[in-house]
């Protein structure tokens, strides 16, 4: 057996193209880390200062000899790209945490009806609203509209995460009611967007295919939980040397195998990270080696995935920033007035129900992976990838500003939600 291989040039325009991405993801990212904006918003602008909105615009035969030397040089690139999704979902799955607080299980349950369930279903009237502009090649309104609402209600763990870390307010009451809120959140909403891919990969609505579907999903999660236990055991049989090569073996096989059986590889990724951490537990050392980890993965794969990301964005055409701002509003005001009328059942001071509704409105890498893989598969068009891209980062940009303004008049309020 012999496999093609690149030729000289296309080596090296491939080369070039990756370090041209990862030079821009890295210093547009890191100038808006210093504004105390999330990295991953700056990666994306990284990405989209190389394409159709600005360089490739003025500089088209330039930027093409980098980025479409060759004809199949999109393909290349695309495998840094799924890298980058499967390495961001697993280290998500790996860092999931779901700390139910029985004293704050009222307030948990009302932000999850609030930012989830409440600006789900008020979002359903709008989807015929923008189906010409927004829905994809498909053509499938069904998949189109669970995209539609899930893009109203997703929030994000790894930029809330970030900069509750930042801010140094990680492990306080608010922190821990969001996250685990999130958490549930976005299992709900990915077996949504799984349902949507196979909606859109079928061309129909089959119940009984799409209720397997959660059910398989669901039914995985609780095969883990019920042998994470045994799972412990496994430790002690992988040598320190081995945890990498058995993390990734087990990583790519589950992704290969469940997106043959129909489930989403951003899902598998997602899920394999949670049985990785039910397997080999969470201790110091185990830590340390997936810190090592995802240092590297947010160093190299992960910045190329959100450049790739905003590369493709173009805001010369292809987009209506009327709808844009359309949507936008109606996304945040959904989530953020359902998230207010929940916490109304709740003792919680009105400064910690804005502080809810506007953090669960941060919709960061999950608000990006929701739109790159709908648009992979047809459901959306390019014009609604954009929008989504756009409402990501705007959403977390406000919510970090606005979380760390409240931090200056008062930090206790992230500890005692009547203050």
């Amino acid at each position: 057996m012999t496999l093609e291989t690149l030729t000289d040039s296309e080596l090296t325009a491939t080369l070039a193209a990756l370090a041209l991405l990862l030079a821009s993801a890295f210093l547009v990212g890191t100038l808006l880390e210093k504004a105390k904006a999330p990295r991953v918003v700056g990666e994306i602008m990284g990405g989209l200062l190389l394409g159709g909105s600005c360089l490739y615009h003025f500089f088209p035969d330039a930027m093409g000899s980098i980025f479409l030397a060759y004809g199949q040089e999109g393909k290349v690139l695309n495998i840094f790209y799924q890298m980058g999704l499967i390495f961001l979902m697993f280290l998500s799955g790996y860092n999931t945490k779901l700390k139910i607080d029985c004293e704050n299980g009222k307030t948990m349950g009302c932000v999850f009806i609030g930012a989830t369930v409440l600006p789900m279903a008020a979002a359903i009237p709008f989807v015929p609203l923008f189906q010409r502009a927004f829905i994809g090649e498909k053509d499938n309104l069904i998949a189109y509209g669970l995209v539609f609402v899930i893009g109203v209600a997703i929030t994000s763990i790894p930029v809330i995460s970030k900069i509750f870390f930042d801010m140094g307010i990680m492990n306080t009451k608010f922190s821990d009611t969001v996250l685990t809120v999130s958490t549930f959140q976005d299992l709900c909403l990915w077996i949504l967007l799984n349902a949507a891919t196979r909606i859109a990969s079928s061309g129909e609505l089959k119940l009984l295919d799409m209720a397997g579907v959660v059910l398989v999903t669901l039914g995985l999660f609780a095969a883990v939980k019920a042998v994470s236990d045994h799972a412990h055991a496994c430790k002690k049989a992988i040598k320190p040397i081995d945890f990498y090569s058995v993390s990734f073996i087990l990583l790519l096989l589950v992704c290969a195998v469940l997106y043959m059986a129909g489930i989403n590889i951003m899902y598998a990724a997602f899920l394999v990270g949670y049985v990785v951490k039910a397997a080999v537990g969470a201790d110091r050392e185990t830590k340390a080696r997936m810190e090592a980890l995802g240092n590297f993965a947010f160093s190299f794969f992960i910045p190329i995935y959100f450049a790739l990301v905003g590369i493709q964005l173009n805001l010369l055409h292809n987009f209506s920033p009327l709808r844009f701002c359309l949507f936008f509003l109606m996304a945040f005001g959904l989530e953020a007035i359902g998230t207010l009328l929940m916490l109304q059942f709740t003792e919680v001071s009105f400064r910690t129900k804005i502080n809810f509704a506007v953090t669960m409105n941060a919709r960061g890498g999950p608000g990006i992976v929701l739109a790159t893989v709908a648009y992979s598969y047809g459901i959306i068009s390019v014009e609604f990838f954009t929008v989504l891209i756009l409402t990501t980062m705007l959403s977390s940009l406000l919510a970090g500003y606005w979380l760390r303004r409240q931090q200056k008049k008062d930090a206790a309020v992230f500890m005692d939600f009547r203050k």
